[in-house]
């Protein structure tokens, strides 16, 4: 690798499209001229598909204005990426028309550069692996929880995609505490409804919480952790359900895949005391001894995480090939 080499990293949610100049050298990485604009994911596929391509052209000319001259493009994306072609093989309701487009061969035509794709929660992994929390690593399980949970498992570098490019769920497998807990997915007894963000919120108001704060705003996780801090008993039961039953669920994924660190990361990683020791102590209950010593450390990428991942894995495959 160069010195430093430039690629255009880009990230699409449901809600925002990130696009910048990421900057990476053997020893650092940074991320330059960023910019973000609503992905308006309602509007449709194609649309969504045009936003990114416009952004993707504004940042080859921040690039040349940077004095950089990006080698390609990696992007970061909602939905289930085939890797290997670059292509979005499925998205939720969320994000209506975005299954079936051809994202990277779109990307590439359009932009000139070579162009690739990977879902946005292995590129998140991806980034915290090898530039953040996991540097360093032979291997890692990383889950961000904020809205909801996603997650993934990197070993020496390589995110575990499996067979269907899915892997990585882990706020859709079994947990204790959601029995008879109806999933977005689909199913009941998952993790994500009991342990993200809104599962924290519906448990604090039904704990006799109210939904809307002092200045009338909705109820939100932040407002929550600072009542747990002060006390409040609905918010301090609120959080320590999440956290344990997270906890529950680290402990039993360390028992199979053993990684030599967790990093965590997302809104409510952040969390205070109440969340947090609830968490370690359920993951002590559940986890092996040979186990029971796995770091459990925080990401250091924050929201860059996702455009890091995506040209490190432009640079340097970040997925295995699997046989059909």
């Amino acid at each position: 690798m160069p010195k430093e080499t430039a690629v255009v990293g880009v990230d699409i949610g449901g809600t925002k499209i990130a696009c910048g100049i990421v900057l990476l050298s053997e020893d650092s990485v940074r991320v330059e001229a960023i910019e973000k604009v609503p992905t308006e994911a309602k509007c449709g596929g194609e649309h969504v598909l045009a936003t990114v391509i416009e952004q993707v052209k504004a940042a080859q000319t921040r690039a040349c204005e940077l004095g950089v001259e990006p080698v390609g493009v990696g992007i970061s994306s909602a939905g289930v990426v085939n890797p290997r072609n670059g292509d979005i093989t499925f998205a939720n309701d969320l994000m209506p028309g975005w299954g079936g487009t051809h994202l990277g061969a779109e990307v590439s035509a359009a932009s000139g550069l070579p162009c690739r794709v990977l879902n946005d929660v292995h590129a998140h992994a991806l980034g915290e692996a090898r530039r953040g929390g996991g540097r360093g690593m032979s291997s890692c399980l990383v889950v961000a929880v904020g809205t909801g949970i996603g997650g993934a498992y990197v070993e020496r570098g390589t995110i575990m995609l499996g067979a269907h490019d899915e892997a990585g769920h882990i706020g859709h497998v079994a947990c204790i505490a959601a029995a008879g807990v109806p999933c977005s997915c689909g199913a009941t007894g998952h993790l994500e409804p009991i342990a993200a963000g809104p599962g924290i919120i519906e448990e604090f108001i039904r704990l006799g919480g109210s939904d809307t704060q002092a200045d009338g705003s909705p109820m939100d996780g932040a407002e929550i952790d600072r009542l747990a801090v002060d006390g409040d008993s609905a918010a301090k039961g609120a959080e320590e359900r999440a956290g344990r039953a997270l906890g529950e669920v680290l402990g039993s994924m360390c028992n199979m895949l053993d990684p030599a660190c967790v990093i965590l990361s997302g809104s409510v990683a952040q969390c205070g005391p109440d969340w947090s020791d609830a968490m370690h102590q359920a993951f002590m209950g559940q986890a092996m001894p040979p186990v029971q010593k796995t770091a459990i450390v925080s990401g250091d990428l924050g929201g860059d995480a996702p455009i890091i991942g995506a040209a490190e894995n432009f640079l340097h495959s970040g997925y295995a090939e699997i046989s059909e």
